[in-house]
């Protein structure tokens, strides 16, 4: 085990060297440049000092060099060159936003879907069974932009029940509408791998045989099957609250929220390099760390998986 954890550990390195250079050479590769998308076109003089200053007349070697040994070095992402703000003041003020939003909406989304499912599976091929699949279809295949849309004209406009957007922490009632919009999809699908992973386990024969020694269906279920049902939720939850938390594109920006993901767009639109760079790394870095967990928690469900070199 501490010999996985350590190899694990040191993965992180050659992963995330990959992801910097994918990304360093994609945005280079992309026509166009940061200062392209001005109210005034600037003059090339301007344009030449810019470029000087921000180091973008230098070799791509030289460039991918420098900016990789200021990561290592001093943990310093580098300026915007939009703006007055660095990388790492950027992250540190818009991704706890993104942060708070993403574990809120998964929290949502874990204690339904698995409600749901266990709903399901107890009955199967009943009206709650059916009512549940069908939340699940609709969940899965209803875009977040459409979701937010109509939780926004039917809560907001319509019943007036909380803003149409912005952001005051998660106690505050303007979180319904994007959490519950990120939520609807993580919901719906583990909802469905929950009934299908629990009806599999009921069928199991230390199951029958607990049932044969005369146990209460509900110790039944508590103790021996929903543990090992739950398994494949935690295979499916790593990506999914990495999802929740890189992935709120969309709903931040029409909910108004100031999060990475909103200013990320912005971004992407200016290609800002080093903002995007830092970004992604981030990024990577939270898919990294969440699988990584998830596979450590497995020891915790799952006696028989044994974790070493």
């Amino acid at each position: 085990m501490p010999t996985y954890i350590v190899k694990r550990l040191l993965m992180f390195i050659p992963v995330m060297l990959a992801v910097y250079t994918l990304v360093f050479v994609v945005m280079h590769a992309t026509p166009g440049g940061p200062w392209d998308h001005t109210e005034r076109p600037l003059p090339e003089a301007i344009l030449n000092n810019l470029r000087e200053k921000y180091g973008l007349n230098d070799p791509l070697w030289k460039q991918y060099l420098t900016y990789l040994q200021g990561i290592v070095t001093r943990f310093d992402f580098g300026p915007s060159l939009k703006g007055g703000r660095t990388a790492n003041e950027i992250i540190r003020d818009t991704f706890p936003v993104s942060l708070q939003l993403g574990l809120v909406a998964f929290a949502i989304s874990l204690l339904a879907g698995v409600t749901l499912g266990v709903m399901a599976a107890l009955r199967p091929n009943s009206w709650v069974d059916y009512l549940s699949m069908l939340f699940s279809v609709v969940g899965v295949s209803t875009p977040a932009y459409v979701t937010a849309t109509l939780l926004i004209v039917l809560l907001a406009v319509q019943l007036r029940l909380v803003p149409t957007g912005g952001w005051g922490g998660i106690f505050d009632v303007r979180i319904l509408i994007p959490a519950f919009t990120l939520a609807l999809g993580p919901t719906a699908a583990l909802a469905r791998y929950m009934r299908a992973s629990l009806l599999e386990v009921l069928g199991a024969d230390y199951v029958r045989t607990a049932r044969a020694k005369g146990l209460r269906s509900w110790a039944i279920i508590l103790r021996h099957a929903l543990p090992n049902a739950l398994i494949p939720i935690l295979t499916l939850s790593g990506p999914m609250i990495t999802n929740l938390i890189t992935g709120s594109f969309f709903v931040e920006s029409i909910a108004q929220i100031p999060g990475l993901g909103r200013f990320f767009v912005r971004t992407v639109l200016d290609l800002d390099y080093p903002i995007l760079i830092a970004t992604t790394l981030l990024y990577g870095g939270v898919i990294w760390l969440m699988n990584f967990i998830v596979d450590i928690l497995y020891t915790a469900l799952d006696p028989r998986v044994r974790l070493n070199s």
